[in-house]
């Protein structure tokens, strides 16, 4: 249940044979730091009423606002111009050109529902101070859509629904219990919800809003999640890891209280999902650390034949309300992911956006390796490695470890700016999914409870002697980098392994897991129950031993250069997380670089601020992990 960019420097040229199986010499080039960032991230992919145009959020005015994609010129309409705040377009009306988008304030994660009108007016369709909304979807009528939010109770989140005619709202569900919503059937009739147990098992309930009855779905230990109901409302599926490694797809009668499988793989199935009227279901599984989806036509229980869009994964899909049309992401490690529209009629496709830069050829950028090595213990890490073009035994190239959020994240075989960068830079990058991260089983993911900053450190250990061993790598110019939970193992990194890694890069990451976990948002009160399970409750005797992990209280072990980049409004990892830990390293001498954003907070959005901060990050690479190499 673990749930959860970029060059600077003048153009080189150099010819070298390439790798990833290209055998012809290509002049390669250094791009800057404003040539990736020019690259265009979009995403979304809603619907208009007449199915002509999508509503899509992208971030080519340097911070994400909503835009219409027209379907037929493929043209791109800015609908918003925010200059400071982040626009996340949720919807369009279901009979007009309206549209829901959410914000908040500069990553305060405080998101409020927002109606943009036909005139282009605004509207916050949830005033409520302090409080937090999420948008839940549409009733099956179209006259209204659901949403949940905290405005009744800080620490628990009720169901709504809000009446489209004149914007009023009535409770669902009020939650007492610390419940978080799955869905809710078309008739309205039921709802699911689920109960942390611990970090990695749930209590999974259907619950009869006409009768208030509660019923428990799972009969054991297990991690269970909505999927879909059925478009007859007769059927509750469900994801469930009960007696299995990995998530698979369950059927629930709703009436008759009968449970059958419906749907395994040999990897957790993420999602899976009807279209408008049950015509399409869409699955989608985490295979490897990449998107596997199967789109079915459930009249015939086929499989939809996509085509191969240039060897890319295909992800985010969103079937029309007609059933006629698709829209989709594809994109690969090497290439930025753009959006197209499928026809299921004539089985063409469309591709509507070139996000990669003009500037940048694709041939330049580097795939993403699977590759497995074993860790101190035995056991078989996962990891993504990118080899830089040009790396040999005679031109040898430093090396960094990067480390995924969480805890229980997973780092993706998917493109990244900022790594893209760092390898077009000369830089070896190794994504490890060390023990504790989703998607390689149950078993798996729960090595690192109460465990955290010890298996998993070492597992990032063995990763760096994994790179140390390969010809290509400068064994001694090798360092380690992370945002949030891969923050924290930066820094954990330096403190109680201050010989491994030789810098450390510190992405808003805990440093004092004592204070983070007394200081969890309200809204995290359902989750804080995993946490605690997970991490340990820091108001009983587990404060010793998260005293004895957090990398503030060891700052005197430091001896290598440590950067430090953290965003002000961050309300999960708090500034004096990172203040405190930059002044205990600069007490003691350690060199230590520091950028603090003002206006970001758990994850930086503005490409200003990207530009800035991924700079900075290669400037000091370059600092301190190539002098070795140039003298």
């Amino acid at each position: 249940m673990k749930k959860y960019a970029i060059l600077f420097l003048t153009l080189m040229f150099y010819s070298c044979q390439e790798s990833n199986n290209k055998s012809n010499a290509v002049e390669l080039k250094e791009y800057t730091i404003e040539q990736f960032m020019d690259n265009e991230s979009v995403f979304g992919s809603s619907f208009s009423h007449d199915e002509k145009s999508l509503l899509v959020g992208s971030d080519k005015s340097g911070i994400f606002n909503a835009y219409k994609m027209d379907l037929e010129s493929g043209e791109m309409t800015p609908l918003t111009s925010s200059s400071d705040k982040t626009i996340r377009p949720a919807s369009y009306f279901p009979k007009d050109n309206r549209f829901i988008y959410i914000s908040d304030n500069n990553g305060d994660e405080i998101n409020h529902i927002f109606l943009s009108d036909l005139d282009g007016s605004t509207r916050d369709l949830t005033p409520f101070e302090g409080a937090r909304s999420s948008f839940r979807g549409w009733s099956k009528d179209k006259t209204a859509f659901y949403y949940s939010s905290n405005k009744r109770d800080p620490q628990f989140m009720d169901v709504y629904k809000m009446d489209i005619s004149n914007f009023e709202s009535a409770l669902i569900y009020q939650n007492d219990d610390g419940l978080d919503m799955g869905g809710i059937s078309n008739d309205e009739r039921y709802i699911t919800l689920s109960k942390v147990v611990d970090s990695n098992n749930n209590d999974f309930f259907v619950v009869d809003l006409d009768s208030g009855k509660k019923t428990k779905i799972n009969e054991d230990l297990s991690s269970n999640g909505t999927a879909d109901f059925s478009i007859d409302n007769k059927y509750l599926y469900y994801t469930t890891t009960s007696g299995s490694e990995f998530t698979y797809v369950m059927r629930y009668n709703l009436e008759t209280g009968e449970k059958e499988k419906v749907m395994q793989e040999d990897w957790d199935i993420w999602y899976s999902y009807f279209s408008e009227t049950g015509k399409y279901n869409v699955v989608g599984i985490n295979a490897d650390a990449s998107t596997k989806l199967k789109v079915y036509n459930t009249a015939s229980n086929t499989l939809v034949d996509f085509p191969d869009i240039e060897g890319k994964e295909i992800t985010s899909v969103s079937i029309s309300r007609s059933e006629d049309k698709m829209a989709f992401y594809a994109g690969s490690s090497n290439a930025t992911s753009d959006l197209y529209v499928y026809n299921f009629k004539t089985g063409d496709y469309k591709k509507l956006t070139n996000t990669l830069n003009d500037e940048i050829d694709e041939d330049h950028l580097v795939k993403g390796e699977i590759i497995r090595y074993k860790s101190f213990d035995g056991i078989e890490i996962p990891a993504i490695l990118f080899k830089p073009h040009g790396a040999s035994k005679e031109n040898k190239v430093p090396a960094i470890v990067q480390v995924h959020g969480g805890p229980g994240g997973q780092s993706r075989n998917s493109y990244s700016s900022l790594y893209q960068f760092l390898v077009n830079h000369g830089y070896a990058v190794l994504r490890v999914n060390n023990r504790g991260s989703s998607g390689y089983g149950k078993t798996f993911n729960e090595l690192d409870d109460l465990n955290h900053g010890e298996g998993d450190l070492q597992d990032c250990i063995e990763g760096k002697n994994y790179l140390a061993g390969l010809d290509y790598v400068d064994a001694d110019n090798i360092g380690i980098l992370g945002g949030s939970y891969g923050g924290y193992m930066t820094m954990r990194a330096m403190t109680a392994a201050p010989d491994e890694f030789k810098v450390g890069v510190n992405i808003f990451g805990v440093t004092n897991w004592i204070r983070t976990l007394k200081s969890i948002p309200p809204w995290w009160e359902s989750f804080k129950v995993g946490l605690y399970a997970e991490l340990g409750d820091p108001y009983s005797q587990d404060s010793v031993r998260l005293y004895e992990i957090s990398p503030l209280f060891h700052a005197d072990k430091i001896k290598n250069p440590v950067m430090v980049l953290q965003g002000a409004t961050d309300p999960r990892v708090l500034q004096i997380e990172s203040d405190e830990m930059v002044e205990e390293m600069r007490k003691n001498g350690v060199p230590v670089e520091y950028v603090l954003f003002e206006d970001e907070g758990h994850g930086f959005r503005k490409k200003e601020n990207q530009i800035e901060g991924w700079g900075k990050i290669l400037a000091f690479l370059d600092k301190h992990l190539k002098e070795d190499l140039a003298d």
